[in-house]
């Protein structure tokens, strides 16, 4: 089989999209090596987390030829055009649409939806960018021979949103990278915790800092919180939500315990998340939240916000507060930094529940959706005669 993907997020954006879709393609090429893979991107970059993928010898990057579109035109326009003369069996778009002129190219396609998270909180986004996102999005998946959705609760979404029959998506979560898997030695602790200036106690929350995140609920939750433990934010700034937390804090009279970590390396997250007292995810919505699959993956206890996906993510290992109780997760952090019974039993059904989102498991679930789409997709589109019946052999 030869698979296309978008590899724009993969080459050029170091989060959450860009890890699903390195992931995705390191995973499916190692998984099945007899296939081939083809990483269509508008540019190939420098970026060291390509490595893995570029080692494989069935992956191979594809960028826009010298004339004809280039950029975002030839992702949006271009790529079709050479699905079927490069063979593709099946294009799937990593994060969230594919070509607008897909149903052209002769060939089955798969979208993956993360979330639908402009619909849902609109206000943290712009009302053009709403509409552009409404627009492609909503066509990718109508277009699409076959959905994946990261959770149940995104699966919901395109259903209620986009009107998508139930039976066109296929819910199959991600894993987290592996390197949240090896546990970090005493001399790498100290190494990370002296380079990035960590103090020795603290709550981690790991994500944007933006209204969504909620990373306001964690700074007033700190004030009822023993005056030993920091609060430690990795994340880059966006609409200057920084500013407003950093006030927040003056007011809780905890501004000298929270620390703010913009430009941190992926390598050091590990680390970060293993030293860690408390994982803190109190998103208000999230299309599925892998920040608490790293956080259990790294044998450290995770309280999150409910109301959205986490609860997925989480299980009955993590713990859960409503997105405006600061009340609430004081005393849950509380209980887990003065009970150890409590953490090591967190930590323990941790680890069961991040079994769950093994990313062999993964690939071996797109895989069965690229066979769907497939045969889908040859069905609808070379379908046998109405009267067709087989001619008679000669006696």
């Amino acid at each position: 089989m030869k698979v296309g993907f978008d590899g724009k997020r993969a080459v050029s954006n170091m989060t959450g999209l860009g890890n699903y879709s390195r992931l995705v393609i390191e995973r499916m090429a190692e998984t099945f090596p007899d296939d081939t893979f083809y990483v269509y991107t508008p540019a190939l970059k420098a970026n060291p987390r390509l490595a893995g993928i570029k080692s494989l010898s069935n992956v191979e990057f594809h960028t826009p030829p010298p004339m004809g579109f280039s950029g975002s035109l030839w992702r949006t326009f271009g790529i079709s055009n050479h699905l079927r003369p490069d063979g593709i069996d099946i294009y799937h778009g990593l994060s969230n649409e594919l070509p607008l002129n897909i149903r052209n190219a002769g060939v089955a396609s798969v979208v993956t939806v993360h979330d639908v998270i402009y619909r849902r909180v609109p206000e943290c986004y712009n009302p053009l960018d709403r509409k552009i996102y409404d627009y492609k999005y909503g066509r990718s998946c109508r277009n699409a021979t076959r959905i994946i959705a990261i959770s149940e609760r995104t699966r919901q979404d395109i259903i209620e949103l986009y009107g998508i029959f139930p039976e066109k998506i296929d819910v199959i979560y991600q894993g987290c990278d592996e390197s949240f898997k090896c546990k970090c030695s005493p001399a790498e602790f100290r190494e990370v915790r002296q380079r990035l200036g960590l103090p020795e106690r603290y709550l981690l929350q790991v994500g944007t800092i933006e209204s969504r995140k909620n990373l306001e609920l964690s700074v007033r939750a700190l004030a009822s919180v023993p005056a030993d433990i920091t609060l430690v934010a990795v994340g880059r700034d966006r609409k200057g939500y920084k500013k407003h937390v950093e006030g927040i804090a003056r007011e809780c009279g905890v501004s000298g315990r929270v620390v703010f970590l913009n430009e941190v390396a992926f390598r050091d997250l590990p680390a970060l998340n293993q030293m860690a007292e408390v994982i803190l995810y109190p998103s208000r919505y999230e299309g599925f939240g892998i920040p608490v699959i790293e956080g259990l993956e790294s044998g450290r206890p995770v309280v999150a916000a409910s109301g959205s996906c986490l609860e997925e993510a989480g299980g009955n290992a993590a713990r859960y507060v409503a997105p405006d109780d600061p009340r609430a997760l004081a005393e849950i952090i509380n209980a887990i930094l003065s009970d150890s019974g409590l953490a090591a039993d967190m930590v323990e059904k941790g680890f069961r529940q991040a079994k769950r989102f093994d990313t062999s498991a993964m690939a071996d679930s797109i895989m069965e959706v690229y066979r769907k789409a497939i045969g889908e997709y040859n069905l609808t589109n070379n379908p046998k005669p109405k009267n067709f019946s087989l001619p008679d052999l000669p006696v």
